[in-house]
């Protein structure tokens, strides 16, 4: 019995010895990677910049690295644009430019697709490496806004917040489960305030989306003594008009 015990337990330790190499291996790999994409993206950035380089320049790059390399995947004319842009983003830097090699391709291209500031690029980048966020958990992330979550709730002074950082606060109608952003209590307005976080443009649903919200938190979640709750959507960017139209025959106590 003591035998097998010890033969099990050299048996995990050869599986953890062949499991480290391994991780150690790929994470080699994916920084020469990284490294690569990175040398590359200066390269056309500076031939773009400085010398007579356009799009038929870019496309026999292609054919070339096709042929020469056609097991080396991401040269394509895409692909090579993307590099570029990588180099561009973050050359100026230094601080954010170590730490890309410590994470995926994959995942420096959905942070650096996705995201506006230098900020929220550091951000998700230092979540990448702390956590080793596979590609899905990073879009989820990023989709829910965690980004903004975050830096709403280390704000000061801030009101009282209702559910914890990172977690959505969740409302039934129905049969059907809802979740709100995030949800604070502002004492001065004396009311709820329900935040909708969103990664892209405003769009007119937004509004019927948090009016909902709001209907819901009056009904079951106000006080006798407190205001109607109130409804504040964070967008990426927004359009005027758009916001004007979307707002003009509505009486919801909405900001955008």
């Amino acid at each position: 019995m003591s035998l097998n015990n010890n033969m099990e337990f050299n048996f995990n330790e050869i599986v953890n010895m062949i499991e480290t190499r391994r991780n150690n291996a790929y994470k080699k790999v994916n920084e020469e990677l990284i490294s690569l994409y990175w040398d590359f993206g200066k390269y056309i950035s500076e031939k773009v910049n400085y010398a007579n380089w356009g799009d038929k320049i870019v496309d026999r790059l292609v054919e070339f690295m096709k042929k020469e390399y056609p097991t080396m995947k991401g040269f394509t004319r895409q692909g090579i644009y993307r590099m570029k842009q990588f180099y561009e983003t973050y050359k100026n830097y230094g601080n954010v430019s170590t730490l890309l090699t410590q994470i995926s391709w994959s995942n420096n291209i959905k942070i650096l697709s996705s995201t506006n500031s230098m900020e929220e690029k550091e951000f998700y980048i230092k979540m990448c490496i702390k956590n080793n966020y596979t590609a899905r958990e990073l879009d989820r992330q990023i989709s829910s806004g965690y980004f903004h979550r975050y830096m709403l709730s280390n704000e000061k002074p801030k009101p009282n917040l209702l559910n914890a950082v990172g977690e959505e606060y969740r409302v039934q109608v129905g049969n059907q489960d809802f979740y709100i952003d995030l949800l604070f209590y502002n004492r001065d307005l004396k009311c709820l305030v329900a935040f909708e976080l969103k990664i892209d443009a405003f769009k007119p649903e937004y509004i019927s989306k948090m009016d909902f919200y709001l209907e819901a938190l009056d009904r079951q979640e106000k006080k006798e003594n407190e205001n109607p709750s109130v409804g504040v959507i964070l967008c990426a960017s927004r359009d005027e008009q758009v916001v004007e139209y979307a707002m003009s025959k509505s009486m919801s106590p909405t900001m955008v």
